[in-house]
């Protein structure tokens, strides 16, 4: 029977049929776990269109994510109604937005957050490819010559950033930066062009891009696509930043987070 077709919905004098569509594609959500727009539009007895409007909507407000195949899952506003106590950790709340990039890139996507003037990788996915970056989670970088610790280093205040490096910058094998003048250099055009680059500066033979979430919680956290420098140059860096701004961007407004200078 279709959730939508009942006798009791229809009847109901007060119904709302836009809330109503909505109201009924979370349960399926909740119940199921992922939900195809062939299938919403299937189960609300609505266009294919219409359907599709609908859960992008639910998606804008962090109700529902979409990943792989196209399929819609549960968002994080939707995991958690009816939770108390502490908010679930960090990694596992970004994680639907990660998974969600991971998916429109093909690439070594990381959630990055920042413990003073370094970064620590908290959660990632490896990308599939033959050539591909490894997973670098629980490493710990300076956060300068990381793309999401520059895109994090660019919400800051310039004070700030040199009280950080109050005892020089920390150094570096692949160090493109070699003092705090040209640091600040750097994170102006980190937010001119609202994410952080990384060309082999915290590892040979890699190329990472990277846009700040902002502070979730207390924690300074950034999302990262990473490939090999080798094949940077035949992606499309217009393209693949658009995927990762958008990522921060929705995953921003369903944690609740302000927008950041870097993204």
């Amino acid at each position: 029977m279709r959730y939508f077709d009942s006798v009791q919905q229809k009847s109901d004098p007060y119904r709302i049929e836009a809330v109503d569509r909505a109201l009924t594609l979370l349960t399926l959500l909740a119940e199921r776990g992922t939900l195809s727009v062939t299938e919403a539009g299937r189960e609300l007895d609505v266009a294919a269109s219409t359907a599709h409007r609908l859960l992008g909507t639910l998606s804008n407000r962090g109700f529902a994510v979409q990943g792989e195949r196209r399929l819609y899952h549960p968002g994080p506003q939707l995991l958690g109604l009816g939770r108390s106590g502490p908010s679930r950790p960090l990694p596992e709340r970004v994680r639907p937005f990660l998974e969600r990039l991971y998916s429109e890139v093909g690439e070594t996507v990381h959630l990055m957050v920042r413990e003073g003037a370094e970064v620590r990788f908290a959660d990632g996915i490896e990308g599939t490819q033959p050539l591909r970056v490894g997973l670098r989670t629980g490493a710990h970088m300076p956060a300068y010559c990381t793309s999401g610790g520059k895109a994090m280093l660019a919400d800051l205040p310039a004070t700030e950033v040199d009280t950080l490096h109050a005892d020089g910058l920390t150094p570096w094998p692949g160090e493109a930066v070699a003092d705090l003048a040209g640091l600040h250099r750097e994170l102006g055009l980190v937010r001119r062009q609202r994410f952080g680059l990384n060309h082999d500066e915290s590892e040979a033979g890699v190329t990472a891009i990277g846009a700040s979430l902002g502070v979730v919680d207390g924690v300074h956290a950034a999302l990262t696509v990473a490939l090999p420098t080798a094949r940077f140059a035949t992606v499309e860096t217009a393209e693949l930043t658009g995927r990762l701004q958008q990522a921060c961007q929705d995953a921003r407004r369903a944690l609740g987070v302000a927008g950041s200078g870097a993204a």
